[in-house]
């Protein structure tokens, strides 16, 4: 009888143990749990001609930037299906190489091939899904969008498995569409507890609609059950510490960083060390609250080993977010030629968008507001070029909002925000309110 995935799908390996462990590894990964490591290194210990565990297990060592262990997984995984493999295993292991190697285009070229063929190879589908994504990454304009209709078209496929209602349910809430997104999402939820990326989809729904009461209780009763060393633990202790600030609570948001977010502290993989730590110093500092100058420093300095050169879009912009608050006109100078030339060579997806936006974190820091202003107003609709979500992205707006406020243009600054109110209650956008009279 021949083994197979969780999905139905048949599985190139004639050993009980391999296959048991590798679908527990998926479940793992697709979970975001802990524990996924070692169950895909009992899956090719059992078997270690199993090409699907080597690709799977080369997927995780992407999420930590060991891109060295990542393409060598890769290339064995390639050697091994060609040996030993369906036409859908060599699909699965080609797609998911592609995307270890960084050839996005590619990648979203082959997953849309594969999917169409295979709809329910579960790990192929969840590349271009999230808020670090294969879509998010791609420089698109519409990638919210994308990912709700890709989800649609597969939809019947999976009907009420965990994993596909999280991700389809945040595709929603992404797209605009919270309440159903939300109610999708918990639906995952409720049916199996131990994935974070279930509890992540729905913090960032009710940050959508405005439930940070609720968010923050979801927190608190959800997180003991999840190890520190998750690789979604302190970006959902980060949700945490957006509505504590929501709240004004300068002191409980620093308290979240030093906890688990500040670099001495995470566990957490190097792109959320990256971005967690810079968006929340900026957003306390650009509230108003006071930031040791130390904290920025430190994280500063692990931030310029995890990225010491341009990169991706999203992590450039966090790495901006560093440079000009810490006043490192050098590092931005540096960053911001390569970022240029990337253009110039056409090989910046995201456009010009990227570089405008680090040049007006510049002038917020040198409080050169209008400036600010200036840069960021033609560009503010491009900003999900340059992926992650929009409760991350948002802080943008945010700077653009506060760089408005203290330009004196408080006309735009109203009307700005309350286009948000009409959206979702915020108490932070209602006290800036009051603050302008």
């Amino acid at each position: 009888m021949a083994l197979e995935d969780r999905y139905g799908l048949p599985l190139s390996t004639s050993s009980p143990e391999a296959a048991s462990a590798y679908r527990e590894g998926v479940d793992l990964m697709l979970a975001g749990w802990t524990g996924t490591a070692e169950t895909l290194e009992r899956a090719i210990a059992a078997d270690p001609d199993f090409a699907l565990a080597h690709i799977a297990r080369g997927r995780l060592h992407g999420f930590y930037q060991q891109g060295d262990l990542a393409r060598q997984k890769a290339a064995l995984a390639r050697e091994l299906v060609a040996t030993r493999g369906t036409e859908r295993e060599r699909s699965h292991v080609e797609t998911l190489a592609l995307a270890i190697e960084g050839r996005l285009p590619e990648a979203i070229a082959a997953t849309m091939k594969h999917v169409e063929a295979w709809p329910r190879d579960a790990l192929v589908l969840s590349l271009p899904l999230g808020a670090f994504g294969l879509f998010a990454f791609s420089g698109m304009a519409d990638h919210d969008r994308a990912r709700q209709e890709l989800c649609e078209r597969v939809a019947h496929h999976y009907g009420e498995d965990w994993w596909f209602l999280t991700m389809y349910g945040w595709a929603m809430t992404e797209n605009g569409n919270v309440g159903r997104g939300r109610g999708i999402t918990e639906r995952g939820f409720d049916l199996r507890r131990q994935n974070a990326h279930a509890a992540h989809a729905v913090l960032h729904a009710m940050f959508e609609d405005g439930s940070i009461e609720a968010a923050d209780r979801l927190v608190d009763d959800w997180i003991p059950s999840y190890d520190r060393a998750g690789i979604l633990h302190g970006h959902i202790r980060w949700h945490q510490a957006l509505g504590a600030l929501e709240h004004g609570d300068a002191a409980r948001a620093l308290a979240i960083y030093a906890d688990v977010l500040q670099p001495q502290a995470t566990q957490a993989p190097p792109l959320n060390v990256v971005t967690d730590a810079a968006s929340l110093l900026w957003r306390l500092s650009a509230y108003g609250h006071a930031v040791p100058k130390a904290l920025w420093v430190e994280a500063d300095a692990t931030a310029q080993k995890l990225f010491p050169k341009s990169s991706l879009p999203f992590a450039d912009i966090h790495m901006a977010l560093f440079a000009a608050a810490t006043q490192n006109r050098e590092a931005l100078a540096i960053r911001l030629a390569a970022i240029e030339q990337r253009l110039a060579d056409g090989k910046l997806p995201a456009g010009p968008v990227v570089p405008a936006v680090c040049r007006a974190l510049a002038a917020f820091a040198e409080e050169d507001y209008a400036a600010c202003v200036q840069m960021l107003a033609p560009v503010l609709g491009e900003v999900v070029r340059v992926g992650g979500s929009h409760a991350q992205r948002e802080l943008i707006e945010d700077t653009f909002v506060v760089a408005l406020m203290r330009s004196g243009d408080l006309p735009r600054a109203r009307a700005l925000l309350d286009a948000r109110l009409h959206r979702r209650p915020s108490l932070r956008d209602t006290r800036w309110q009051a603050a302008m009279g």
